[in-house]
This record gives structure tokens, C-alpha cells and sequence, in this order.
């Protein structure tokens, strides 16, 4: 037991970086059912940045969703948890090691019915989008269609509703703002969920670990 004990101590932090949010709460009532807790994150009203679970030698963080991928491949978390809508956005160099199966929504472009004509025929469109990367990757490699991506930041809706853009390229979960708007799905880009991602020295030092964690979480996901 004594050698068990100073290999604990030895043992580095494995640090998690999770997306803000209803992602983070997801994911942690999910690890709980694999037996790893951080009370401290419990707290409503803690300032704390930092989460610690000192027993499993476990650190945890919240950060903005985009900039998840971000701290994994600098290697400031070993794993983190966000949605696959960012993480083709980010365009990061990490493993993606999980589909965690909750989040499900999808990228579709969106747009009154009749801009659907302008999809087919390779016409100069413009799209309206919080997501150029995965818009732009879409259009240009899979569609071999020309178009202006225009970024926003907040309702995407109201892009084609006040002739800003053609078309919009955003996440599609129910589809009722679409409808309550008098848009409506055109095409699908790709289906969208949580997934875990873990930095590419972690996978090879703390490959024990993370691979368990790993087939821990499939039991809770099956």
C-alpha cells in the first residue's frame, strides 16, 4: 500500500479544460458516473479559476467554448470537452478521442426556400456566418462553389431577412427559429455533438490514464 501511495504522490495533475456552460455540466454528471468528482465546482458562487480533485490527481477548468482547443494543443490542459462545431472552426492540432453523444445538433445552410435554386446552380452567393472556416471549407472543397463569407457574431437569422446574405451557415438544433423566421434548412453540412480532445504529448506520456478515462466514459455512453 506504502508504494501505492508515493505513486499517487508522484503522480502529475491530469488538467481538464471544459467549454462554459451546459457542455460542462453534461460532462461533469458524466464523470460522476465514472467516479470522478470535483465538489468545488458545485459551488454557485465561487471565484474560483482553478478546480482541484486532490485524491485522483485531477484539475479542472471552465473556458469559453472556441478557446478549448486552444489550451489543448498548447498543452495548458491535457484533455478538454467542447462541441465538433468549434473544433472544425478552430482547425486545431489535437486528437479527437470521443463522440461524448449529448449537444446533438447539426451545421446546415439555412435560408428562405427559394434560395435553394442559387445552391445548385454554382451561383456567386454571399453566405452570412459565425463559422467562415467551416462554411468556407464547405462551399469551396465539397461544393466547388464561389462565395462571399461574411462573419458575424450574433443572430445569423437575420442575415438573409434583411438582405445582408443569400444564404446563412449556422447550428441547427430544433429548426423553430428557422421556421418562426420563414427560413428553412437547404442542405446539411455535418452532424455536431460534444467530443473530447486530448493534446498530442498527453496521449503519448499519460496514455494509461487517458485511455482509461476514455473506455470508462464508452461504458457510460453504450
Amino acid at each position: 500500500m506504502e508504494r501505492f501511495g508515493k505513486n499517487m504522490k508522484d503522480m502529475r495533475y491530469l488538467t481538464f479544460a471544459l467549454g462554459k456552460g451546459r457542455l460542462a455540466k453534461k460532462t461533469l454528471e458524466m464523470f460522476e458516473q465514472i467516479g470522478i468528482t470535483c465538489e468545488e465546482m458545485k459551488d454557485k458562487d465561487t471565484r474560483k479559476l482553478i478546480f482541484v480533485n486532490e485524491e485522483l490527481k485531477l484539475r479542472f477548468f471552465l473556458a469559453k467554448g472556441p478557446d478549448v482547443p486552444t489550451y489543448v494543443e498548447y498543452g495548458a490542459a491535457d484533455i478538454g470537452v467542447v462541441g465538433k462545431d468549434t473544433i472544425l472552426e478552430e482547425g486545431r492540432n489535437i486528437y479527437e478521442v470521443l463522440d461524448l453523444g449529448f449537444g446533438k445538433c447539426r451545421m446546415c445552410i439555412c435560408g428562405p426556400a427559394e434560395a435553394k435554386e442559387l445552391l445548385q446552380h454554382h451561383e456567386l452567393i454571399r453566405v452570412a456566418t459565425k463559422y467562415p472556416h467551416i462554411a468556407k471549407d464547405y462551399f469551396y472543397n465539397k461544393k466547388h462553389q464561389t462565395v462571399e463569407i461574411i462573419k458575424l457574431n450574433g443572430s445569423i437569422e437575420l442575415a438573409p431577412i434583411v438582405g445582408l446574405s443569400e444564404v446563412i451557415c449556422d447550428i441547427v438544433e430544433t429548426g423553430s427559429t428557422l421556421k418562426e423566421n420563414g427560413l428553412t434548412v437547404l442542405e446539411e453540412v455535418c452532424p455536431l455533438s460534444a467530443r473530447m480532445v486530448v493534446n498530442q504529448v498527453s496521449m503519448k506520456m499519460e496514455n494509461e490514464r487517458i485511455t482509461k478515462l476514455i473506455s470508462d466514459l464508452k461504458t457510460v455512453i453504450s
